[in-house]
């Protein structure tokens, strides 16, 4: 476990060249819900992430559902949904994304969204209006103090929100007593290590991956440095930047496994790549780096065959 490294330093002086000093100043505030609304809040933030890259949604769309084109709003909606009139709960659903797609896919179905960053909430209400969505509630509010209808919701709906919660085998026998007999619930979710306190044999792998890139690869986005090496993110930057950040998303599979039954489950990684592409992802855009891409993948595909996924798309069923 490490308190403070040198990703930590290097990270706080990126954020302030890509968010601005404002930003940074945010996350001097007392209050921890504070801290972590401003990570969500502001939707105009520019960043570069793994997961903005057209390959590499291709790749997950591909381990998900069998089709690269294919994405898993529309995998669910055949297997699962299809023309069911049904509840489905999404909570931290952020500007969802998602949710607006289940949504037109089901039409028939009612989605509620919770999430306590108002403004992407904001956001997303004014694009459910200019589709001319109408079957989204969106609710603003703390989950922990919302109250829950019991045995009400078909469908929970958790992606990449569920590794922010606490106590996760409190937390889902909570929601598992909203969810009516037969539920379901559904993750697309960072599953990894708590705090990204990554063991020194994958940051080892990071590292190796980083040096299969060329120099204009390793070009940190909207600042003079360049990705040579990975260090590990500290306790103390992640606990200040957002508190909530994995604070228990190592228990989120046992807990799965245990108070429901397992449908299924498909883990398409980012031990290597969500770290590594992490602010460099706008390098490789265009054409040219599609090789590079299918070699991190290969790459990662190598090093899951005998590591669990950090991250999984999944579904389970409320035991009876």
């Amino acid at each position: 476990m490490r308190l403070v490294s040198l990703e930590d330093i290097r990270d706080i002086y990126i954020k302030a060249m890509q968010r601005g000093v404002s930003f940074l100043l945010k996350k001097f505030s007392f209050s921890a819900a504070e801290r972590t609304k401003s990570s969500f809040n502001d939707s105009t933030l520019e960043v570069a992430y793994w997961h903005e890259l057209p390959m590499v949604r291709k790749r997950w769309n591909y381990i998900i559902t069998g089709d690269e084109d294919t994405t898993y709003e529309e995998y669910l909606t055949e297997k699962y949904l299809k023309n069911k009139k049904i509840r489905i709960l999404s909570i931290g659903s952020g500007i969802c994304s998602h949710e607006l797609a289940l949504a037109q896919l089901n039409p028939s179905s009612e989605i509620t969204c919770i999430d306590f960053a108002d403004k992407l909430l904001q956001k997303a209400s004014l694009i459910a209006d200019e589709k001319s969505i109408k079957n989204v509630i969106f609710t603003h509010g703390d989950i922990y103090k919302t109250p829950l209808r019991q045995e009400y919701y078909d469908v929970v709906f958790f992606h990449a929100s569920l590794h922010h919660f606490k106590n996760i085998p409190s937390f889902l026998k909570r929601i598992k007593s909203a969810m009516k007999a037969d539920g379901l619930i559904v993750i697309n979710e960072y599953v990894g290590k708590n705090r990204l306190q990554y063991t020194k044999e994958q940051i080892s792998a990071i590292n190796d991956g980083l040096v299969r890139l060329p120099s204009s690869y390793k070009k940190i986005y909207r600042c003079n440095l360049h990705k040579n090496r990975y260090y590990g993110s500290g306790i103390l930057r992640m606990i200040i930047s957002d508190p909530s950040e994995c604070v228990d998303s190592e228990s989120i599979l046992p807990t799965l496994r245990r108070l429901f039954n397992v449908l299924e489950e498909k883990k398409y990684g980012g031990n290597i790549l969500m770290p590594l592409i992490k602010d460099i992802a706008h390098n490789f855009r265009d054409e040219c780096s599609e090789k590079m891409l299918q070699c991190l993948f290969g790459y990662e595909d190598k090093y899951l065959e005998t590591h669990q996924s950090d991250f999984i798309f999944g579904v389970y069923q409320k035991q009876h």
